[in-house]
């Protein structure tokens, strides 16, 4: 299996925001998850925020997308 460098896209204080960045990059075909998805629920907003990560070769159009929506 080949290693993959997996990057911070964004954070988010809500779980629902890293869902909703997760479902719009997953239907554009980019692979995701979430970071701290659990966490974040159960500290208060700031303390751990949900991370979006992406594969690093990913990132510059997954960065694009979501920032143009």
């Amino acid at each position: 299996m080949k290693d993959e460098t997996m990057v911070v896209l964004a954070e988010y204080n809500s779980i629902t925001e890293a869902e909703i960045a997760k479902s719009m990059l997953d239907s554009a075909g980019i692979w995701s998850m979430i970071r701290n998805e659990y966490m974040s629920t159960i500290y208060p907003i700031g303390t751990m925020p949900a991370q979006v990560v992406v594969r690093e070769e990913d990132y510059e159009k997954a960065r694009a997308m979501l920032h143009n929506r």
